[in-house]
This record gives structure tokens, C-alpha cells and sequence, in this order.
């Protein structure tokens, strides 16, 4: 394995829960075997996981299994564990996966379903309470099979869990918005209206979003697709991307980087971030990922921010995604990859992780009190939850090629005015038909 590597101890630990009825065992017996073991994990360069590295030591000092880390871009993590994944025996034990890779990945038989480990009294703890993580983000990130193949149902199998998983707010400038007497945009026709008025008077741009092609772009364009009451397919998998509400989305996209901060267009979600928090934008729409760095070190703008539900269009509704744990088809130590994967994901360890800026996933981390009085924001995320929807995107196994391909291209095209919006996403209806049909989900040769 090549890229940066990092071995790392962990230190104390905390009481972690597991939700299955199992017979208990003592967390002295559960580790024991696995002392001595090395569990290596590849994870993204991302907040949420950079918060996680700080756990880590814990986990080795109570279980005497230690953790290698692979760190790598998010997009070139992926190209790491297609490798790794692809061998007889791969050396990556577990994995960090973006949401929309897990139907793509178990399609391939690339990763373990998890019933068999919860089902173990060996290996789970009896007190993890699985009800207490997120419905939306356990059904959205864990779950492959059922209905459309990635949605709760006859048939879903539970292959990861949430770690780092998110839905989308708003975020506002609080003191540039009084400055100027203006409300945060509670629906998509105030949105709308604000940002030439912010991008006239604010002395910064409007709205930071994501701008560049591929990935970046489509994500930034599906933010708006579904509140505004788009959806990529319909129930038989022909494209409706491109009909009247796709463009519309399309065309506020192209606004939102024309009013937005200099060079919005070629932005990926790190500078979209960051572009915010040095106060180069004074509206954030986008991922939950945003209350950690907000408060972090190099914050320009802790203090002054307030968030909001994600505007309304035809209806409420935010993303639901982010990023989940699985365990390789072909890990060399599946069971302490399990047993490290279900501490992260304990009760005490969402916690800890979300007081150092980290993701919450369960319902008592958003409810706890210490933590809501260092974030008061998880206020609005728990108002949010209720609207996240987690068939905002669809998690098919194609869609890695649709999203970093045709669409990610054609949605560009439509940010920089290369093609007008209802040009750029018509023309791409074709390809799009050819990966549908090529992946079994569309009748036709």
C-alpha cells in the first residue's frame, strides 16, 4: 500500500453500546482474542475522520489492538480501495466509503454484510442500541437492497454504518445580515431574491457552494433538484432530469456562483468551506459538516454565524448522505475491524467525536445537554432530520459514473454558460440511457 500511513495507539475508553439483544459477554473476553492484531483503515481527509484520529489512541489502550490509517482525498480513496478491494486477500481492514459508492461496492461482492457480527455474542456488545443511531442516516448509508436497491424494505441488508454522515442547513452571517436588515431566506423565492442584494451590498459573495466539475458540481445541483421537487429518474428509471424543474435548478446554480464568492465555478467542498469560514461568503448551504470547522482554529467567523432549515421549495427537504464504515469481502482481521468499527460507533464515542467538531449520528448525542450547549445548532439539525430525505439521491451502482461523468460535465457546462441549462442536461439524456441500460436498470439493447 503507498500514501501516508500512520500508526496509531489508542488510549482509555468509554462504555460502548451495541443495540442487538445478544448475550452479553465482558469487553475483557470480547478483545482478548484480537490483542496484538493491527486493524488498518482508509479514510478521507475530512473533518469529521481528522476529529476521530484524536479517539483512536483510546481504543488501543483498552483493547490492545492497534490502528494503521490510510489517509487519502476523498476521490483518490476511492481508487486506494478499488485496488485493495479488488485482490484475494486485500490489506484494508476497514473502510470509510461516501454513500454513493455502498450499492456499487456490494454489487462487486467487495464487502461483508454486518448481521453476521451483531449476531456473534463474541464480538457484540449487547448494549449498542442500533434504534439510537439516526433512522434516516442508518437506512440512507447502511442499507443495500429493498426497494430501488438502496432504500429500507423486503430485501435490504445492512452492509455499513453512518460515520460521518450529514444532511444540509443553512448558514448565515448573522452580523452582516443585521447590518443590512435582511431575514435568512426561510424558501427558494427569498433565497433568490437575496443574493444580488448580498453580492451588491455585503462586500462579499452571497452564497458559497461547490462549483467544480464532477462530483462537486452535481452534489451542489441536487441540493436545489429535490427541495424545488426534481428527481433524476422516475419510478422506471428514465432520466427526468431534464425537464422544466431540473433546469430550474440548474439556472439558480449558475446564479448562485455568478452572485458567489471568485472563482465559485472551480470550488470543491474543502474550499467551498473554507471560502466561508474566512468570510469570503455570507450564506452557507450545504453540509452539517460545516458546525465543527465553524468553531475550529482557523475560523474567521466563530461567533457570528446562525443556522437555519434548508429554504423550502415545493416542499421541505435536505440531503441525506455523508460518509459510513464497512468491513472488506477480503479483510485479513475482519472481527477487530468490527470490534473497532462498533466502538466508533458507540454511544460514548459519537459523543466524544462530535465534542471535538466530529458528526453526530445517534439521536442521544443530539439530544444530550453539554453537547447542545456547545452546539446549539444541533437544535436546528434535529428539526432538519425530519425533512432529510434519504432517496435524495440515487445510491444505484452506476451512479459513480453518471455523477463523476455525463452529469457532472453537463452541469458545468451549465455553471460556466457554456451551454444553457436545458441544452447541457438534454444532450446528456442519451449517455445516461447507455449506462442505465448497461447496468440492467433500463429495458433496450
Amino acid at each position: 500500500m503507498t500514501t501516508r500511513r500512520r500508526m496509531l495507539s489508542q488510549t482509555a475508553c468509554a462504555v460502548f453500546g451495541a443495540g442487538l439483544p445478544l448475550a452479553a459477554r465482558p469487553n475483557a473476553d470480547r478483545f482478548a482474542p484480537y490483542r496484538g492484531q493491527t486493524v488498518v483503515i482508509s479514510i478521507p481527509e475530512h473533518p469529521h475522520y481528522l476529529a476521530m484520529l484524536q479517539l483512536l489512541p483510546a481504543f488501543t489502550q483498552m483493547s490492545g489492538i492497534k490502528v494503521e490509517v490510510m489517509k487519502d482525498p476523498i476521490l483518490r480513496m476511492k481508487h486506494v480501495q478499488a485496488r485493495e478491494l479488488a485482490n484475494p486477500q486485500g490489506q484494508l481492514d476497514l473502510i470509510c466509503y461516501v454513500v454513493m459508492w455502498k450499492t456499487e461496492y456490494v454489487s462487486k461482492n467487495l464487502l461483508r454484510p454486518l448481521s453476521p457480527f451483531f449476531a456473534n455474542p463474541a464480538l457484540a456488545d449487547p448494549n449498542y442500541q442500533m434504534h439510537d443511531i439516526v433512522p434516516g442516516y442508518l437506512a440512507n448509508l447502511g442499507l443495500v437492497g429493498g426497494p430501488k436497491g438502496y432504500l429500507p424494505g423486503p430485501g435490504a441488508v445492512l452492509y455499513g454504518l453512518p460515520y460521518g454522515a450529514e444532511t444540509s442547513v443553512l448558514a448565515y452571517r448573522r452580523d452582516v445580515l443585521a447590518k443590512l436588515n435582511l431575514q435568512p431566506p426561510a424558501t427558494y423565492a427569498e433565497l433568490q431574491a437575496l443574493l444580488p442584494i448580498l453580492r451588491a451590498k455585503a462586500g462579499m459573495g452571497a452564497l458559497a457552494t461547490r462549483g467544480e466539475a464532477g462530483h462537486q458540481c452535481v452534489h451542489a445541483w441536487l441540493l436545489h433538484l429535490n427541495p424545488l421537487g426534481g428527481h433524476m429518474f422516475d419510478s422506471h428509471w428514465q432520466p427526468t432530469f431534464q425537464d422544466a424543474v431540473g433546469v430550474q435548478a440548474l439556472k439558480l446554480l449558475k446564479d448562485i456562483v455568478d452572485t458567489g464568492p471568485p472563482g465559485a465555478v472551480n470550488l470543491n467542498q474543502g474550499d467551498m468551506i473554507k471560502t466561508f469560514l474566512m468570510g469570503e461568503a455570507a450564506m452557507y448551504l450545504d453540509s452539517t459538516v460545516i458546525f465543527g470547522p465553524v468553531k475550529g482554529a482557523s475560523s474567521r467567523v466563530e461567533g457570528k454565524v446562525s443556522y437555519v432549515l434548508h429554504p423550502k421549495g415545493a416542499r421541505h427537504s435536505s440531503q441525506s448522505g455523508g460518509l459510513g464504515l464497512a468491513i472488506p469481502r477480503n479483510a485479513r482481521n475482519a472481527d477487530a475491524a468490527f470490534l473497532l468499527m462498533q466502538w466508533l460507533t458507540s454511544e460514548a464515542q459519537d459523543k466524544a467525536v462530535s465534542r471535538l467538531g466530529g458528526a453526530p449520528t445517534r439521536l442521544s448525542t443530539l439530544s444530550d445537554v453539554d453537547l447542545v450547549r456547545q452546539y446549539p445548532e444541533y437544535i436546528t439539525l434535529k428539526e432538519q432530520l425530519r425533512y432529510a430525505d434519504p432517496d435524495w439521491r440515487p445510491i444505484i451502482a452506476p451512479w459513480d459514473e453518471i455523477n463523476q461523468g455525463p452529469l457532472g460535465a453537463a452541469i458545468h457546462q451549465g455553471i460556466t454558460g457554456a451551454k444553457p441549462a436545458a441544452q447541457a442536461l438534454s444532450d446528456i439524456v442519451p449517455r445516461v440511457n447507455g449506462i442505465m441500460r448497461a447496468a440492467g436498470l433500463m429495458a433496450g439493447a
